[in-house]
């Protein structure tokens, strides 16, 4: 076993700040708990979930000289960082990159996991786990204390006959589970995506565990599919962060071909489900991508826009602004951006800075909506 040096990581493409880190204490604590663990799987035997940057992927490959590590990370920007730090590193090679499904725990003995926000994401990992994961696998949750709950004992629990939580070391602990309940029945394990009937909208949501608001319909949509009808004419429209879709769904409705955006391969897969749901996958186009890169220069006349104000567990406005730096560089000149946010939050003048001539459309206690034309 060799030593990894953690500080050598990096976020980039992800945000970069002083107070935003690649790695963080629970990656270490990950690792040397499930040491002996890892050292004793075979080739193909260890996969990791929730890996921010790298740090768990590239550590066990550093540090246990694992073969054939198989890796999902949701946020898309997360997958380029770690390819990234694995060429600067000399670990590229070392590990495949897996969609969320049967291929990523097929036959695996041990299971590294970054704890995830919510207790969907994390049963939609138990259920697969549970069908398709080695009897003998054992998996090591680690997070931070104060996201740490005893709900995701019960979620562990409802899969594995034994789970322990490991002392706490610098605000970090670690739940250890083992002991795949056989007796379980592969049909009382979660199936995703889920999905619920909006009758106010007159729209199936559908959402994988890791989708932000679940089948719900959060609030900030609400108030941007409330001026919907205000939104210019267009042929076609960027839904920027599209989430679980509900808004190239609406927007589908008036027949306007949308390209539904995100970087979170959960809202993309739920994006789909919710179109196809809806009988509009004909004009919606989901594509997974980092701020819309892959999207040419001034070539939409409409962007929606509904942005994150937290990244990972912080609150920071990065994400929102590489938003809107992004919708400027694809709107024409002329073309225009509706976005909703907090109405705490200080975007008009970053809105009217990046993209252009910006007003308020709709503003109430919580929520502001603007209108942002591309100068």
């Amino acid at each position: 076993m060799t030593g990894f040096d953690f500080g050598r990581l990096r976020r980039f493409p992800d945000v970069e700040a002083a107070n935003l880190f690649a790695a963080d204490a629970t990656d270490r604590l990950l690792l040397d708990t499930a040491a002996s663990s890892v050292a004793a799987a075979g080739p193909g035997e260890v996969v990791v979930v929730g890996d921010h940057y790298g740090a768990l992927t590239l550590g066990t490959a550093a540090r246990f000289g694992c073969a054939g590590i198989r890796s999902h990370t949701d946020a898309l920007t997360g997958e380029l960082a770690r390819a990234l730090n694995a060429d600067r590193l000399g670990l590229a090679g070392s590990y495949a990159d897996c969609s969320l499904s049967a291929e990523l725990f097929a036959g695996a003995r041990v299971v590294l996991a970054q704890a995830p926000k919510g207790l969907d994401e994390l049963a939609e990992w138990v259920g697969l786990i549970g069908r398709h994961a080695d009897p003998s696998v054992r998996v090591f949750l680690g997070g931070r204390v104060k996201y740490l709950t005893p709900s995701m004992n019960d979620v562990l629990s409802s899969a594995f006959e034994t789970v322990t939580a490991g002392l706490a070391r610098q605000k970090s602990r670690v739940i250890e589970a083992s002991g795949l309940r056989r007796d379980l029945p592969v049909s009382l394990m979660p199936e995703f995506p889920r999905r619920e009937w909006h009758a106010d909208f007159g729209m199936w949501v559908c959402a994988h565990g890791g989708a932000f608001s679940g089948t719900a319909i959060d609030l900030g949509t609400r108030r941007l599919l409330g001026v919907l009808s205000e939104l210019p004419d267009a042929g076609s429209a960027i839904d920027l962060g599209c989430g679980t879709g509900v808004l190239a769904v609406a927007l589908a409705r008036r027949g306007v071909r949308v390209l539904a955006s995100d970087s979170s391969a959960a809202a993309v897969r739920s994006c789909s489900a919710t179109a196809e749901a809806n009988g509009l996958a004909e004009l919606v186009t989901v594509r997974r991508d980092d701020a819309l890169g892959s999207v040419a220069s001034d070539s939409a006349s409409l962007i929606v826009c509904n942005p994150p104000f937290h990244l990972g567990g912080a609150v920071h406005a990065g994400a929102a602004v590489k938003l809107f730096e992004a919708a400027s560089r694809v709107l024409a000149p002329g073309g225009e951006l509706w976005t909703v946010f907090n109405s705490h939050l200080g975007y008009l003048p970053t809105l009217r800075r990046l993209v252009g001539a910006t007003r308020v459309v709709h503003r109430d206690p919580k929520f502001t909506v603007t209108v942002s034309v591309r100068r």
